[in-house]
């Protein structure tokens, strides 16, 4: 059985990244929509700028991080994201171009799968 502090933590990650979802998807669709950029470029572009603002906020709030490296604690943050990244486009990639389901509906079944990745990767190796 889980114990309470973890998922806490979960819960506080999701919520965390309910925040990350609106600055993603926002960039996305103004990248997308309006300045025409190719859609996994804005996908790239709204996923990054979404994974560092909850790096920030999961550090303080999710993980009350002390650790004085937060240079390095960020780079591992993003080594993981990354990584959530190329699962997201693959998801995205699968859905919206070989299934022909809509994009942003691919995009959030991607941010599903992908919190469950970042979630443990940074849960066990990154803000241990």
């Amino acid at each position: 059985m889980l114990n309470k502090a973890f998922l806490w933590k979960f819960v506080k990650f999701c919520l965390v990244g309910g925040s990350g979802m609106l600055v993603d998807f926002g960039t996305t669709y103004v990248c997308k929509e309006w300045l025409k950029i190719n859609k996994y470029i804005s996908n790239s572009i709204g996923f990054i700028l979404a994974a560092t603002s909850n790096f920030f906020l999961n550090r303080l709030w999710t993980f009350q991080s002390q650790e004085p490296g937060i240079g390095t604690q960020y780079c591992t943050f993003f080594v993981i994201s990354l990584i959530g990244l190329a699962i997201n486009n693959s998801v995205i990639y699968l859905l919206n171009s070989k299934l022909k389901l809509n994009f942003y509906f691919s995009k959030l079944v991607a941010v599903g799968i992908v919190t469950f990745w970042n979630f443990f990767m940074n849960y066990f190796f990154n803000f241990k």
